[in-house]
């Protein structure tokens, strides 16, 4: 039973370390994520059609950061936001100048589409993508839930009241040594006793 114990203490302390790793390791991400969003002008959308697959397929997750439109070139995919309507995310066919500054007109298309977007776009910046991540739509939006995001922050609380609770120390047991005097038995007092009265003229 002592060997099932330690071996159940052993599992409960290694899970223990596996999902505070994890929760440190999601922690310093969304920091990451914040430091950018501030710093560099990072955000992250979401693909719900397939218009860029097989470059960018449905469900995918992109990178993507604010630029200047002075800065696009041909081949670049990026994101315009338009008006009345969702941003739209496509590679840039043409780019020329619309104005003073860094207005642009941009051509697009999209990967998977036959031919170019209806009309031109005329901006001043546009969110370029950086990288992207494929099915990881899916996973955000059902982290998105609000039964899953309450039972994900009650299980982190869980998990922190786990950590640092307060727990019993163990004593491990003396051993005992023949070379260690202790308290002498009952029969050793009554021998010695009779030994000295012994010895008595």
């Amino acid at each position: 039973m002592a060997t099932i114990a330690r071996g159940a203490r052993a599992v409960g302390r290694g899970v223990r370390e596996v999902l505070l790793t994890l929760a440190a390791i999601g922690g310093v991400i969304c920091i990451v994520l914040v430091i950018m969003a501030f710093t560099g002008g990072y955000s992250l959308i979401m693909f719900k059609t397939g218009s860029m697959a097989p470059t960018i397929p449905a469900g995918s997750v992109a990178l993507v950061q604010e630029i200047p439109a002075s800065d696009i070139a041909v081949g670049d995919v990026v994101t315009v936001d338009r008006d009345a309507a969702l941003p739209i995310t496509h590679r840039v066919t043409g780019v020329e100048p619309a104005g003073a500054g860094d207005m642009r007109t941009l051509t697009m298309k999209g990967d998977a589409n036959d031919v170019e977007d209806p009309a031109p776009y005329i901006v001043s910046d546009v969110r370029i993508v950086r990288g992207s991540v494929p099915a990881l739509a899916n996973v955000i939006v059902w982290f998105g839930s609000p039964w899953v995001l309450g039972g994900v922050t009650l299980g982190a609380s869980l998990l922190v009241v786990w950590a640092f609770w307060p727990r019993r120390e163990r004593v491990a047991p003396e051993e005992s040594s023949d070379d260690v005097e202790g308290p002498a038995a009952p029969d050793a007092l009554v021998a010695a006793g009779a030994r000295r009265r012994d010895r008595r003229p």
